[in-house]
C-alpha cells in the first residue's frame, strides 16, 4: 500500500485529476484552435494584401502608358498626322479679327 500511496504522490495524472481538469483541457484546446485559426487567417490576409498591392501597382503603370501615349496623340503636330488621311488640312495663316466700322466711329 505504500508503494501505491507513493506512486499517486509523484504521478499526477489519474483518473480523478483528469476529470478535474477536464474544463481547463477544453478551455486550452479551444484556445490553441482560435490561434491556429487566427495564425491562418493572418496568412490569408497578408497575401490578399500583397495581391492587391502587385494589381494597384500594375494599374498605374498601365495609366501611366495610357496617359503618356495619349498625351503623344494629342499634340498637334501627330493631330495633323491623324486627320491628313480624312482630308483635312491645318490652316496656317493666322485668323483674321472681324471688327465693327460701327463701334470704331464712336
Amino acid at each position: 500500500m505504500s508503494e501505491r500511496k507513493k506512486e499517486a504522490k509523484w504521478l499526477f495524472i489519474n483518473q480523478a485529476w483528469l476529470v478535474r481538469n477536464v474544463p481547463f483541457f477544453l478551455y486550452v484546446s479551444v484556445l490553441a484552435v482560435l490561434y491556429i485559426y487566427n495564425g491562418h487567417h493572418a496568412e490569408k490576409a497578408i497575401k490578399d494584401i500583397n495581391k492587391t498591392s502587385k494589381e494597384l501597382k500594375n494599374q498605374q503603370y498601365e495609366f501611366k502608358m495610357v496617359k503618356s501615349e495619349w498625351m503623344f496623340l494629342t499634340k498637334q503636330s501627330e493631330v495633323v498626322k491623324a486627320v491628313e488621311a480624312s482630308g483635312i488640312k491645318e490652316i496656317l495663316e493666322p485668323p483674321i479679327a472681324l471688327v465693327d466700322s460701327a463701334a470704331v466711329r464712336k
